[in-house]
């Protein structure tokens, strides 16, 4: 076990036992005594407690990077491995991801679209491409699904339902809900994977009422949907896993909790340059207006 001169004179040993302990002169001791707390001591006192407080806010999630932005938005010049050795002082690590099952239906008899998206999922206009998925959360009550819609511009969540039965009118919802909030131009693309849910008529019905066309993932392939399949994957790490649901209801405040207040409001994504996506979005558009 290592000590310092500070854990030592905590236990009041004689200065010769302390010197002795610690493998130095007396004229060593007296040098370091008279030299007090340094520069870098002093900025580890102050920034630790400050780690702590982000890795909190941000539940658990943060990583290098981001604590080094989330410093450095706070005035605290900061880079990654530097934020590495603070979390380390502070006792804090990010969450790490789990493998999720998938809830894709695709044996079906419903006409299925091909894949315009083709992963390009980098998007220079707001309302042009969205993307939606379908996951899953336990409760003492039975599972919880909850389906969302993303704009890939700004990676916000701008459409989300839940329901205890997986059926189209989840997803229907969901995306009704990002009309009403986004009210986007016809020619939109809007790309999920091949579930019965997207592939049905009532689903295709109400793309086509609203100019919207249709993509799909190829069969079998996740990583045609991965902005969607990363955001459920931040979802259960950062406020789903290690955490018991009584019900439904408690589950589904819990989740529009994390959606509104956290996801799109605080959290930072590195496809955005590490601004969060409402942020993301005020920023274009105050470039646009300039």
């Amino acid at each position: 076990m290592r000590f310092s001169f500070i854990d030592i004179e905590k236990k009041a040993f004689p200065l010769f036992l302390l010197c002795k302990v610690m493998q130095v002169s007396r004229s060593g001791y007296y040098h370091w005594k008279k030299r007090g707390t340094s520069a870098r001591e002093k900025e580890r006192s102050q920034l630790i407690p400050r780690v702590r407080s982000i890795h909190q806010d941000s539940k658990a999630t943060y990583g290098s990077r981001r604590m080094a932005q989330e410093l450095n938005a706070l005035g605290f010049h900061c880079g990654k491995h530097k934020a590495g050795t603070l979390m380390k002082l502070a006792g804090v690590a990010a969450k790490q991801r789990k493998k999720f099952k998938a809830t894709t239906d695709s044996k079906h008899t419903f006409p299925v679209a091909p894949n315009l998206l083709n992963r390009r999922f980098s998007v220079t206009t707001p309302n042009c491409v969205w993307v939606g998925d379908i996951t899953y959360i336990w409760t003492s009550e039975g599972w919880l699904y909850l389906a969302v819609v993303i704009d890939l511009y700004s990676r916000r969540i701008v459409g989300w339902s839940m329901n205890k039965c997986i059926t189209r009118r989840l997803v229907m919802d969901a995306f009704t809900m990002a009309i009403w909030r986004r009210k986007p131009s016809s020619g939109l693309i809007f790309h999920s994977d091949r579930g019965s849910q997207y592939c049905s008529h009532d689903f295709q019905k109400l793309l086509k009422k609203h100019g919207i066309l249709t993509s799909m993932s190829r069969k079998g392939n996740c990583w045609d949907n991965a902005v969607a399949e990363s955001f459920f994957g931040s979802l259960k790490v950062e406020q789903v896993f290690g955490v018991r649901y009584p019900c439904r209801s408690s589950a589904r405040q819990d989740i529009i909790e994390y959606i509104e207040m956290f996801y799109n409001s605080k959290r930072r994504h590195s496809s955005l340059g590490y601004m969060n996506p409402m942020e993301f979005e005020k920023q274009q558009l105050w470039k646009k207006a300039a």
